[in-house]
């Protein structure tokens, strides 16, 4: 017996060890699951934002499994109760949790009398409250992290969470693009809980620096860490006994925050998403949903399209031509690119619109050229380059031209022109037909009106049109991206033969309109009665300047137009044409045209 017992103990000291048994085998362990996350959505008057806002929530890179969804809406004048009642009916077995919280009744709130864009004691406090009972079912769940999103902030970066988790702040917001220098933090505060400007502030929101920096405020869009121990001192409402300050959520929240010893911080590493520029409390809801609107044409100026919610239906939309007989859209069939994004574009904006195949100047050769009975206008130095012209401007003319020759052919009373390389204006739309309705109402003749162009002429204001709001008589100016076109007008310009003596289009426009400084080049042009004006402020601006990413010119990186090969490029540090606008000075700024109440809250910049 004794000598078994040695016998196993030998065995068992001579066994690998790696294992009782020789066929043992171990995986590595498995990764942890993602955290738990609760997203508070609290949506008023939201039925234009949703289609869109849902889509980027549903394309969140994050387990499905691992979200829950807090969802509340009330007050509302529009369909945001039925589309976000659809919406989670669809996709409530994809997430953890859903907590559906809607109220039908009021549409208003006692002490709302400006409308629904106003901020009143109520309101505060019912959203206030409403945070505040969704803070409170994400530690009740045992959530690891808190998100709020406002219903029109679009989280165009799919891994906007993992991002922001991976920074380990206890509140961590991501920097939001706007139209304008407006974002979701602050970089100041006073002491009375005021925004205060600061010189950091501009730097980080054009991400000259970037990082996550410490900040008095985030709104918007933040997260909260709940596993951190001092996040349970966080509170939405009521305020902190010792709170004085104005009675206003973020204020509320920041001071929460500030009391907790809790540092708020805003990531600007990369482009995390858009939101609109806040509205005043007596703007309308169709103010909103077009303020919306641009913000999702500018998400499509530099980032892919924000598509649709794949569970709700896409909006309907009823194109027009804004009261014109034709609105044409110059593209070159070699920029496909510029052709889709303004048929999103136009799509978006409910405009109806004709194609132009634009001239390939590059594609031409002399033979071509020469055929078509061109000669370059005698002594014509481009002004910045001190070259020809370019077989790119010479397809740019021949493009506008034949736009020109089809106004006449066709009749048409009233057209507009815009180029594939322009941005629009917040509510462009709107803007445009109120002034053409007042140019008809005033009687005024015209046959060219700038809606987008470069100022040249920066000494002194150009004249006010009376009795019509945001109208000037233009001055020598660059750029064709867009502009108003009536019958008479093309008749002119097609009366001046310029095909004989051919310049860049934007050079040949001042001068038949009498504005142009070389009167040299004048002199071969008679009459020169073409009677412009100018939308001040303009309506359309180019999506790049030179030097921008992106950034592409197809009239100056070509040839000069009588030999193919001498190659032209512009000149970085001179490219006076194709620049940002120079800046005007107070004397010379167009400040006495009538202004509408429209571009007064274009202008806004809270």
């Amino acid at each position: 017996m004794h000598a078994l017992a040695r016998l196993l103990l030998a065995l068992s000291c001579c066994a690998p060890s790696t294992g009782y048994f020789s066929e043992e085998r171990w995986s590595p362990e498995s990764r942890l699951l993602a955290p738990r996350v609760l997203v508070a959505l609290i949506c008023r008057n939201s039925e234009h934002s949703l289609p869109y806002f849902l889509g980027t929530i549903e394309r969140l890179n994050y387990p499905k499994d691992r979200m829950a969804l807090w969802v509340a809406t009330d007050h509302n004048e529009d369909n945001t109760t039925d589309i976000l009642r659809e919406w989670l009916t669809k996709v409530q077995n994809l997430y953890h949790y859903v907590e559906w919280r809607p109220k039908e009744e009021p549409q208003f709130y006692d002490d709302e009398d400006d409308g629904p864009k106003q901020w009143t004691n109520q309101r505060y406090e019912h959203v206030m409250k409403l945070r505040q009972v969704a803070l409170e079912s994400a530690r009740e769940m045992w959530a690891d992290y808190f998100m709020l999103v406002d219903c029109d902030n679009l989280l165009i970066n799919p891994d906007i969470l993992w991002k922001l988790m991976k920074e380990n702040k206890t509140i961590v917001a991501p920097m939001l693009e706007s139209r304008a220098a407006y974002s979701n933090f602050w970089c100041g505060m006073t002491s009375q809980g005021y925004y205060k400007r600061t010189p950091a502030y501009l730097p980080m929101r054009k991400q000259i620096r970037k990082g996550c920096f410490a900040v008095p405020m985030v709104h918007s869009t933040f997260l909260i860490d709940l596993r951190k121990e001092a996040s349970r001192q966080l509170a939405f409402h009521p305020p902190h006994p010792e709170y004085s300050w104005a009675f206003d959520d973020i204020i509320v929240f920041a001071y929460s925050a500030r009391m907790a010893d809790i540092q708020m911080f805003v990531c600007n590493k990369e482009t995390y998403g858009y939101f609109p520029v806040p509205l005043r409390s007596h703007n309308t809801l169709e103010d909103e949903a077009d303020s919306f609107l641009h913000t999702l044409l500018e998400v499509n100026v530099r980032n892919p399209p924000v598509m649709l919610s794949k569970y709700l239906p896409p909006p309907v939309k009823r194109p027009d031509r804004m009261g014109f007989d034709e609105v044409f859209v110059i593209n070159l069939k070699r920029r496909t690119d510029r052709r889709d994004r303004m048929l999103r574009t136009l799509h978006q904006l409910e405009i109806d619109f004709k194609f132009i195949p634009a001239v390939d100047g590059k594609a031409m050769n002399t033979s071509e050229v020469n055929a078509l009975g061109i000669h370059m206008l005698p002594g014509y130095s481009d002004p910045y380059h001190g070259r020809p012209l370019t077989k790119g401007e010479l397809g740019c003319f021949l493009s506008h031209y034949n736009i020109w020759k089809e106004i006449v052919e066709r009749g048409l009373e009233s057209s507009l022109v815009i180029e594939d390389d322009l941005r629009f204006e917040v509510f462009f739309k709107r803007r445009l037909m109120n002034l053409m309705s007042e140019v008809e109402k005033d009687g005024l003749d015209w046959d060219l009106i700038y809606i987008g162009r470069k100022r040249m002429q920066i000494d002194h204001r150009e004249k006010a049109v009376p009795n019509v709001h945001n109208l000037v008589e233009a001055d020598y100016s660059y750029w064709t991206l867009g502009y108003m076109m009536s019958l008479q007008g093309a008749l002119k310009l097609l009366r001046a033969e310029p095909l004989s003596k051919v310049l860049p289009v934007d050079e040949f426009l001042p001068i038949m309109y009498n504005k142009h400084p070389v009167s040299d080049y004048m002199k071969h042009f008679e009459p020169r009665d073409l009677k412009a004006f100018s939308a001040e402020p303009l309506l359309v601006y180019p999506t790049h300047y030179t030097g921008e990413d992106g950034y592409i010119s197809d009239t100056e990186t070509s040839t000069v137009w009588d030999n193919d090969k001498v190659r032209t490029d512009w000149d970085r540090a001179r490219a006076g044409k194709t620049g940002e606008q120079a800046e005007i000075s107070t004397e010379a700024q167009n400040s006495d045209v009538l202004q509408s109440s429209l571009d007064s809250t274009a202008r806004d910049e809270l």
